[in-house]
């Protein structure tokens, strides 16, 4: 007769049980979907490099925000895309009134109302004609002083726009304090910080970067997280938690599940992780091929980052996988 007394298989053994006993569970309410809005455009427009993903207009991306709202996601983060004849040296048209990206936020808001938690991008690599993330110094660099100071200025015409939380993604330091301050002083005090605070320079970014239209040459190294450091991440998100940011960002997600999970540990507020384009695009590639499937690879995906502690996940999946969870 066997001696065995511990047999962990008999909590694998049906569906109903792993159901039962799974550690780890996936609401379509920790889920955000990143949408970019283009200007200019008469009909969505697809994105070669991100199947099913589509640069929006601002009637489709209202559509969009119907559709996310009824699936019962937790929010949506829009991204700008503007015409290259209204980029300049300063990334103006991400803090114009009447630039794409606000025109966006507010035609989302104006759908879906608060039905739907709203993320603006706070960013200006999309607005930029050298495609860097701030306004450049005399030697070529960003100025990380004068940019966070166009960042509380962009971050607070959001606000007029109608987002519930504003995005700061440009790595610069001080950021977050500075858009906070900026807010507040304007009246602000209610909409939200969630900020990209270990954002690395990774490969994975690539089709993102063919969705905004990115007129970047070179790389980011210098403001961006090199892959190699992990106590960086934990230090970035200190930084930002302490600076009065309401949700700390991971991103990517799949390749830093150790720094989201050092981050989760240390964080007193809720903490994000960014299943990012690349990252996406492999799936959706592999399964196009017949590689993979489609939906069990993502499902799979999204919950090994929930499992290393993200409440919140930004992912192109967020609608299908919506409709998959229920």
């Amino acid at each position: 007769m066997s001696q065995l007394t511990r047999r962990p298989r008999r909590l694998r053994s049906t569906p109903a049980i792993r159901r039962l006993v799974a550690e780890t569970r996936v609401h379509p309410s920790q889920l955000i979907l990143p949408v970019f809005v283009a200007d200019g455009l008469d009909e969505p427009r697809p994105i070669s490099s991100l199947p099913g993903v589509v640069q929006h207009t601002l009637e489709s991306v209202r559509a969009e925000a119907d559709a996310a709202a009824a699936a019962g996601l937790g929010g949506i983060a829009i991204f700008g895309v503007p015409d290259a004849g209204d980029k300049d040296e300063s990334g103006t048209g991400g803090y114009a009134e009447d630039g794409i990206l606000n025109r966006a936020v507010a035609a989302v808001r104006a759908e879906t109302g608060d039905d739907l938690t709203i993320f603006a991008d706070t960013c200006l690599d999309e607005f930029t004609t050298h495609g860097h993330c701030g306004v450049l110094d005399a030697d070529g660099a960003v100025d990380n002083d004068a940019t966070i100071e166009l960042y509380g200025r962009q971050a607070v015409s959001q606000a007029r726009a109608g987002a519930h939380f504003v995005a700061p993604s440009g790595m610069m330091d001080g950021q977050v304090g500075v858009i906070r301050e900026a807010l507040d002083l304007a009246g602000f005090s209610d909409v939200g910080i969630l900020a990209y605070s270990a954002k690395y320079a990774s490969a994975f970014y690539g089709p993102f970067r063919e969705a905004v239209g990115s007129s970047l040459q070179g790389d980011r190294r210098a403001y961006q997280q090199d892959p190699a450091n992990r106590r960086e991440g934990r230090l970035e998100a200190a930084l930002d938690e302490l600076q009065g940011a309401d949700i700390v960002m991971v991103k990517p997600a799949g390749h830093y599940l150790d720094v989201l999970a050092d981050v989760a540990a240390a964080s007193q507020v809720p903490v994000a992780a960014y299943q990012v384009s690349g990252e996406y695009a492999m799936i959706a590639a592999a399964a196009e091929r017949g590689w993979i499937d489609r939906q069990a690879a993502l499902t799979e995906a999204v919950t090994c980052i929930v499992r290393a502690g993200a409440d919140v996940v930004l992912t192109y999946a967020a609608r299908e996988l919506a409709g998959w969870l229920r």
